[in-house]
């Protein structure tokens, strides 16, 4: 099994106060690593000269030299974060290939979606992942991070049923334990992997590799009966048919898979 290497992370702010509660967040993430800070963009490029870094935390707005000109100055630059109080910045940031552009002051619950997002870069296969910069077999397992209970919880992918969406929060259903946070559903959606997930109605996203038994108007999971939604049966469909020809559902399922396909419609 593959072991998982930290984050190497960087923090780059002129302010004081903005570098320690970054420091504060990334400390509270199991899967981030503070590999140093820098008061600005000059003492950024001598720390990366003789340090391992994966991710910026960047702030814009700095003397001497600003962080979209500083990024520009970097050959292979790491991942970015971009972190300011300006707005008018967003579109330029992004023009960086920024992961994500955090509006100060920041919130933990930001931070952990900006931190999500540069996970899910990694679990997608970029050429520039974080296991590649030191040349080994390295790499981050897929999972996600959702604050519950006043702590940080790692949530595998694979130990996932499904999420039923609660208004400003969600309810992740997995193999031991039922996990709420405040997050949109939609925005979760976003960060799970196509291939493995998929929205079924309105308020439920399911892992396509548990379902065990499903009809025309509803999916079963861990004795759960899901609805399917109207406007969600057609892609359904189409999950259900390449599952089915790859093999990567029950034997249960792909017996009823074949059965019901006379029509050209598994649903």
């Amino acid at each position: 099994m593959l072991q998982s290497k930290k984050i190497k992370c960087l923090v780059i702010d002129d302010e004081l106060p903005a570098r320690e509660i970054l420091k504060k967040h990334i400390s509270g993430v199991e899967a981030l690593e503070i590999a140093g800070d820098c008061s600005n963009a000059v003492e950024a490029i001598s720390f990366l000269k003789d340090n391992r870094v994966d991710l910026l935390f960047l702030d814009i707005q700095m003397p001497h030299l600003l962080g979209t000109d500083f990024i520009r100055t970097l050959k292979n630059p790491p991942k970015i974060i971009f972190t300011t109080a300006y707005r008018k910045y967003a579109l330029e940031g992004f023009e960086l290939d920024a992961v994500d552009f955090l509006l100060k002051p920041i919130s933990f619950e930001r931070f952990l979606k900006g931190v999500n997002k540069v996970l899910q870069t990694n679990l997608q296969g970029n050429p520039d992942t974080f296991a590649s910069s030191e040349n080994n077999s390295e790499t981050l397992p897929p999972f996600l991070y959702f604050r519950a209970n006043r702590k940080m919880v790692k949530v595998l992918f694979n130990d996932i049923l499904y999420i039923e969406g609660l208004n400003d929060y969600i309810k992740i259903i997995t193999t031991t334990k039922p996990i709420v946070t405040k997050h949109l559903l939609a925005s979760l959606e976003e960060m799970l992997p196509p291939a493995e997930f998929i929205r079924i109605h309105k308020s439920f996203i399911i892992a396509i590799n548990k379902i065990e038994s499903f009809n025309a108007d509803s999916v079963e999971i861990g004795k759960k009966e899901i609805p399917i939604g109207r406007l969600f049966k057609f892609n359904l469909n189409k999950i259900l048919s390449s599952a089915a020809a790859s093999h990567h559902l029950s034997p249960g399922i792909m017996h009823t898979l074949k059965k019901n396909n006379g029509s050209g419609s598994y649903l």
